[in-house]
């Protein structure tokens, strides 16, 4: 466990509500090694959609993109129970392309949880960039997921895709290396 988990303590429980960091953009944005980055430098909880629904694509045969949506939703309904179940206090980073769904399933899920302040980190992407990054991992990807085919519309997507905006948000250029320090430091001061 992370030295950084000590952020969990006594104090920081006894606080009401709970606080989300919503680490979105479209898929091959890099929000996952972002969100990954970030709870081991602050110790928050991460969850990501990917993290929850592929244990059920290695163990499902024939996983068509209906289907996979399906486990989409579902996954990220999970994550909001999760959430929901935790004591007040908690702070998460949810990894998800949050724009799958209408907005007010995320601000549904988001009251049903007890969400009591919402930051939201957008994963800037170009369209090249996004193809590029999901047709060199397509080897690696799980059966279920989607294949070559998805990339023109992922490149139609990464054109007008937009953040939520139900919070602050902070735009993160990844067409550079990341810096997750700024990035830290930005969530903390925002949540004081």
């Amino acid at each position: 466990m992370s030295d950084n988990r000590d952020v969990f303590n006594d104090e920081t429980l006894a606080k009401p509500g709970k606080r989300v960091i919503l680490v979105n953009g479209i898929p091959a944005s890099g929000k996952s090694s972002l969100a990954v980055e970030l709870s081991a430098k602050t110790g928050w909880l991460q969850l990501s959609l990917d993290g929850i629904k592929n244990p059920f694509l290695q163990r499902l045969e024939g996983v068509d993109r209906a289907f996979n949506r399906k486990l989409g939703q579902a996954s990220y309904q999970v994550i909001w129970s999760i959430i929901a179940d935790a004591p007040q206090g908690s702070t998460f980073i949810v990894d998800a392309w949050f724009g799958f769904q209408p907005k007010e399933v995320l601000t549904e899920y988001l009251t049903q949880a007890g969400i009591t302040q919402v930051l939201e980190i957008w994963c800037q992407v170009s369209p090249a960039t996004a193809a590029a990054r999901y047709e060199a991992r397509l080897g690696e990807r799980l059966p279920g997921h989607l294949g070559a085919e998805y990339i023109p519309e992922l490149k139609v997507l990464a054109k007008k895709a937009q953040p939520m905006e139900l919070g602050p948000v902070y735009y993160s250029d990844q067409e550079i290396p990341v810096d997750i320090n700024a990035i830290k430091l930005w969530a903390e001061d925002v949540m004081k």
